[in-house]
This record gives structure tokens, sequence and C-alpha cells, in this order.
């Protein structure tokens, strides 16, 4: 099969393209810039086809001949100083994906949605706390759309992605843990929230299944164990032995959001907060992860199993 990947050198998108090399796939990974170091693969042929996905052209020909498309190309960020990079990307992007599968009659298409573009617990619509969220609610809108028109495209939600590797921002439990074991962690906002943790192989594994045992118009919830983010920093102290971080209470973290959002309006640097990131970290975002693991064929990986991938298996060894 071959089979065109956006977002193919992200946290996910790289061991997704790794999967499908090991299936002997032909794997065309569409990226802005070819990567500096090659993706080690056991088997099977990638080629990388510079272009952007905000380019509707660039899209197609990355697709010509392809038999489905793994769209997981997204701008992951809390903030951008030109709002409509998170529209163009998010948005603008699935439509091209959309359109070169209908020009070009490709029979699957795999979209990577969030969990954030699915209603918190307790709530019957998504909320917009920011524009990452924002867009992937709007684009939900246009996969679900796409498919009741006929486009042969199926919806992956997953969980916080979490497992070994860098602490990207497609990577965001690696990103914690390593902060709080290099003592540059503040603290947790929302620390007894629940959230749904998706070890990245069972995620990996739903995206490859996905080609071949899903239906067009499948929504699939890949979540994981629910738990309170404060778990991840007990499983961390367990193997560790280093102590919990200090909960920020909410109101205090959204005032420093909106300082935070002044200095980045002023000095045009990244915010080291925003307020939609603690309206975010302050809803409690369960899922069901079980119908899609029973439909794909994974087991759910437990949070303390899989976290000793990220903190290693011994209290005195760190895989961060």
């Amino acid at each position: 099969m071959r089979v065109l990947v956006t977002g193919g050198t992200g946290y996910l998108g790289s061991a997704v393209v790794r999967a499908l090399a090991r299936r002997d796939d032909d794997v065309v990974v569409l990226t802005r810039r070819p990567p500096e170091v090659p993706l080690a693969l056991p088997s099977g042929k990638v080629a990388h086809v510079t272009g952007d996905i905000r380019d509707r052209d660039a899209v197609a020909r990355a697709a010509r001949g392809a038999d489905a498309i793994l769209h997981l190309a997204a701008l992951v960020s809390v903030w951008r100083p030109r709002v409509r990079d998170f529209d163009d990307v998010n948005v603008t992007g699935l439509r091209n994906v959309i359109d070169a599968c209908r020009t070009q009659r490709i029979g699957r298409l795999i979209y990577t949605s969030s969990f954030l573009a699915l209603p918190p617990a307790g709530q019957r619509e998504p909320i917009r706390a920011n524009d990452y969220q924002r867009t992937k609610v709007d684009a939900r809108a246009v996969a679900l759309a796409a498919a009741r028109d006929g486009a042969p495209i199926v919806m992956v939600y997953p969980g916080v992605v979490y497992g070994p590797g860098a602490a990207t921002e497609g990577n965001l439990v690696g990103r914690l843990v390593g902060d709080h074991v290099a003592g540059r962690l503040p603290g947790v906002i929302g620390a007894s929230r629940l959230w749904s943790f998706s070890y990245i192989g069972d995620v990996v594994t739903a995206h490859v299944a996905a080609l071949t045992r899903a239906q067009a118009g499948d929504e699939f919830v890949v979540g994981g164990e629910n738990a309170p983010q404060i778990r991840l920093f007990e499983i961390v102290r367990e193997r560790l032995g280093l102590a919990l971080p200090r909960r920020i209470p909410s109101a205090l973290a959204y005032a420093a959001g909106a300082l935070e959002e002044a200095r980045a309006r002023l000095t045009g640097r990244p915010p080291l907060l925003t307020r939609g990131v603690v309206t975010i970290f302050d809803q409690d975002w369960p899922l069901d992860g079980q119908p899609a693991a029973e439909r794909l064929g994974y087991q759910i990986t437990p949070l303390a199993e899989g976290m000793r991938t990220v903190v290693g298996s011994d209290p005195g060894q760190n895989g961060v």
C-alpha cells in the first residue's frame, strides 16, 4: 500500500511512519523541510516530499498515486502572534487533504483530530479556550461534513499521547515530567482533573488498523487510562523518589496567564502561560477508549506500565 503521511516528522507522526514501514508499505511524508536525521527504518520505503499542508497544489502532488492518506499535520501550540496560522494549518490543511482525496479518488483518509475537539465532561458542546482548540473544533466540523458528502474519511481522537521520545509540543507528558525531574516545573494546574492518557504505541496501532478495519465516516475515540493529572507525578515519585509538585490554584494561574499574554503582545515573544491553557487544564477530559480498542484490535496500556518508558523502570534510571 502506498500511504501519504502528513505531519510524519512529528512525535506521533514519526511513530506512525515507522509502523507503516515495518508493514512494508511505501510511505510518502509531506514535510516543509527534509528531516536532519532520517528515520531508522527496518523495512519499507519512505520518501520525503517537500511541501506545505497549506498549499493545495503541494498536497495534491504529494498525494499522487497514494492508496490512502494519514493526515496528522497540525499546528500544536498555545500561542502564535498571527492567529490565522492556526486556521491555515488546522482547517485549510484538512480541506486541502480532503480535496486531494476527492480529485484523485483515494480510497481512505484517516484524520487525526484531538480530544480537545470534543466536549469536556459535563458539557454538551466543545469549548474554544484557545486558537488551537478552536480550530480543531472547526476542523472536526469540516471532517463530519465531508463524511456526510461521501468522503472516505475516518476520524481518530487520541487522548493525551505519551511515551518515550523527545519532549516536544506533541509530547506534553514528556515535557511536564522532564521539567519536573529537572526542577523547572513551578507546579500543576488542575491536578485533580481527569485526563485520558493514551500510550503512543496504542495510538499508532489504532491509526494503522484504521486503514483496513474502519468504514468511511467512523469516529474512534482512542482514549487510554483515565486518571487525575497528579497521577503522573505520583508514578515519578514511586520510581525516582521525587516529591510531588505543588498545586497551583486556577484563579492564580488565570491571572498569571493574563499577564503573560499582555507581555507577549508587547514583546512578540511566546507567553509561558495563557488563560486558554488554564481553562483547558481546569476541565475533566475522560474518554472511553474501549470501543476503539475492541474494533481496532489492541489492548489499552495501563498508565503505570506506559510511564515506565518515560521515567525508566528503576528508581535510579531516568528515561526522560
